[in-house]
């Protein structure tokens, strides 16, 4: 969902909760609101730490090296 869909489920929930009067039977606008707003705030909540969590991880360059001594290595055997 990401941070921007945690800011609109806020809006949208404060929209709900705080601005709309009008009133469906057996439903209440209300508490829908309230219920958005608080996904929105866990949304970006879990967000942001997953960024956080993304931005400390560490890379490593491996290099593999071969010490073969004072000899090359032996080749394929002469035919």
């Amino acid at each position: 969902m990401g941070i921007g869909g945690g800011i609109a489920l806020i809006v949208i929930g404060a929209i709900l909760a705080f601005a709309v009067r009008d009133s469906i039977s057996g439903v209440d606008l209300s508490m829908i609101g309230y219920i958005c707003m608080g996904a929105g705030a866990l949304a970006l909540i879990l967000s942001i730490a997953v960024n956080a969590q993304r931005s400390n991880t560490s890379h490593r360059e491996v290099v593999e090296r071969r010490d073969y001594g004072s000899q090359p290595p032996a080749g394929p055997p002469a035919v």
